[in-house]
């Protein structure tokens, strides 16, 4: 356990400690109790707008609470805490430290996980998933791996996605552009794509975890091995993160001249609304991109990062508060999130890949959702954000706030390999 993580764990727990000793805020383990007409109530954290929102997978999740609350009437009831995605964790975090954590709570596998298992926030969920075949339902144990801790399960994943390349079929066709394979052709569909009158690439350096996700792929593409830069066996400053962040520089040329500010969702905009042709995202965009624009669907392709043999992977999940006081409540609420209906929503309409055995109809999901199933099919791999893959949250955050500092040219690729190597040094070794 790295000294900065313990560190941010312990201030969490002591916080939340003298809140609770002085009487003050009360968590949402105290709220969630029985009303005086008898209904439990429990609260779930998520990081969108549910009634603002146009992503199809946000709406089902809605539609999940809807489903859950009228079944349950009388007994149990759920009301979402919500937000966005960029502030999430730190009002997750605020809501921890003031002893309210929601009883129910999304959360990214990897160190973003650990942070509320290490300290106890997050229950073990084993005892639920064995309860009416519950754990039977999923797909296979191997995608309970990123949340399975000292052989327990704190997590429960409700999709898989993949970062991918979304690209506009028509403007490809217009510039004379073929799907590119490697990073030379890559380079040169971008310029084609730039020479015909097109913005190549819309991409958020405001939201700096789409940026990193980029050179995520390309540190892959040069050889960096992360388990060896935390045990110290490798050295960031070894060429491979400069000549990954070289690259990044190279493909920035072609991105849209506002990426330095634009959000995540206004990047993703900028391609639905036709003002560029590439958008390096996940499939996790699927569900906004034909939410916003539905007749966008049939001009949408998808191409694996080119240069790359594996593929960044990941699920949403869910935890429950170890200070819940309707732990039944929670675990029934959870499993609404992976039964047929969700699951097969999942696929049908919102573009995810399911995990669980469900059987849904192919023919009505999204045409994206088959790219990427045979992107899938033929990658050699997966591996996870690197912000996500690395030590802790804050060696991640740095590892993104440096990407940052690279394409906005306060740091050189040298140099961010020098500042990546002394960090590691310091905190993570």
């Amino acid at each position: 356990m790295k000294k900065k993580f313990l560190a941010t764990l312990l201030s969490t727990i002591m916080a939340a400690s003298l809140l609770t000793g002085c009487g003050g805020a009360s968590g949402s383990s105290d709220s969630a109790s029985t009303g005086g007409d008898g209904v439990e109530e429990i609260t779930w954290m998520f990081w969108d707008d549910l009634d603002a929102t146009q992503d199809l997978i946000s709406l089902g999740y809605k539609d999940t609470i809807e489903r859950f609350n009228k079944d349950y009437e009388g007994k149990y009831h759920v009301t979402p805490i919500t937000t966005n995605l960029e502030e999430y964790y730190d009002k997750l975090n605020a809501l921890v430290a003031a002893g309210e954590t929601p009883d129910v709570f999304i959360v990214s596998p990897g160190p973003q996980l650990t942070d509320y298992v290490a300290p106890g926030i997050a229950a073990p969920l084993d005892d639920y998933l064995a309860e009416d075949g519950w754990k039977d339902t999923f797909t296979s144990d191997a995608v309970f791996t990123q949340q399975t801790y000292d052989g327990k399960i704190y997590a429960v994943p409700l999709n898989t996605a993949a970062a991918c390349c979304f690209y506009n079929t028509e403007m490809f066709e217009d510039a004379g552009v073929e799907v590119p394979t490697n990073w030379d052709e890559m380079l040169t569909a971008c310029d084609k794509l730039q020479k015909a009158g097109y913005t190549p690439i819309t991409i958020s350096a405001g939201t700096a975890w789409c940026l990193s996700m980029v050179a995520g792929y390309l540190c892959e593409a040069e050889g960096v091995d992360l388990a060896k830069l935390a045990d110290g066996s490798a050295s960031w400053e070894d060429g491979k993160l400069e000549a990954a962040a070289d690259k990044l520089l190279e493909l920035s040329k072609y991105f849209q001249p506002t990426a330095a500010g634009d959000t995540n969702d206004v990047a993703t905009a900028n391609f639905y609304n036709e003002e560029a042709a590439i958008l390096i995202q996940g499939s996790w965009a699927i569900g906004q991109i034909n939410g916003e624009n539905p007749d966008f669907e049939s001009k949408c392709g998808v191409f694996q990062f080119p240069g790359v043999e594996r593929l960044i992977a990941k699920s949403d999940s869910l935890c429950m508060s170890s200070s819940t006081k309707s732990p039944e409540a929670c675990a029934a609420f959870m499993k609404y999130f992976t039964d047929d209906t969700a699951q097969k929503y999942t696929a049908e309409v919102g573009g995810k890949i399911p995990v669980t055995k469900v059987e849904y109809d192919a023919s009505k999901a999204p045409a994206q959702l088959a790219y990427v199933m045979d992107i899938f099919e033929n990658a050699k791999g997966t591996f996870g954000f690197y912000n996500e893959s690395m030590p802790t949250t804050e060696t991640g955050s740095h590892f993104d706030d440096t990407m940052v500092s690279v394409f906005l040219g306060d740091m050189t690729p040298a140099d961010a390999a020098k500042d990546m190597e002394e960090y590691y040094n310091a905190n993570c070794r």
